[in-house]
């Protein structure tokens, strides 16, 4: 019986390593500071990236900021913050746009990811004059808003 048990762990390995595997490069779900979760995934032929959970400590749940007076009372959770990102290899998305929902401004971007985490990069004109945030991969199960796209 042990034998069984061992041979059918050994058979499921390579399928656990498979699982890991695709949860590499900028693909998926990652937590930003503050601890809202975004999802970077396929949108047409690009990449985007949507709010799927708010942190506990989130002001607001609503767009407050967005110059739009008319979008200013959206959720925030389902919100599509990421778009037209052009994904060269699994770890490099550029040319995309990102929106920051604390200050209602939009600014191109880059996204990089290395192992578990994934430099986020946002600049008006070139990247020199930007800011960078790092953001990680989920501890666990995310629990997704009932708004969210993906989750």
């Amino acid at each position: 019986m042990r034998w069984i048990l061992l041979v059918a762990c050994v058979a499921m390995l390579p399928g656990v390593l498979r699982l890991n595997a695709q949860t590499a490069g900028v693909l998926g779900d990652w937590s930003n500071p503050t601890g809202s979760v975004i999802h970077i995934g396929h949108c047409g032929g690009q990449v985007c990236l949507w709010v799927i959970a708010l942190s506990k400590q989130a002001k607001t749940s609503t767009d407050t900021y967005n110059p739009n007076p008319s979008l200013r009372n959206r959720a925030l959770c389902g919100l599509r913050i990421g778009s037209g990102f052009m994904l060269h290899d699994a770890d490099h998305a550029t040319d995309g746009t990102l929106y920051d929902p604390k200050t209602g401004k939009t600014y191109h971007g880059m996204i990089t990811a290395e192992g578990a985490s994934l430099e986020l990069r946002g600049y008006i004109g070139v990247p020199l004059f930007g800011r960078s945030q790092t953001w990680t991969r989920p501890a666990g199960p995310v629990k997704a808003c009932a708004t969210a796209p993906f989750g």
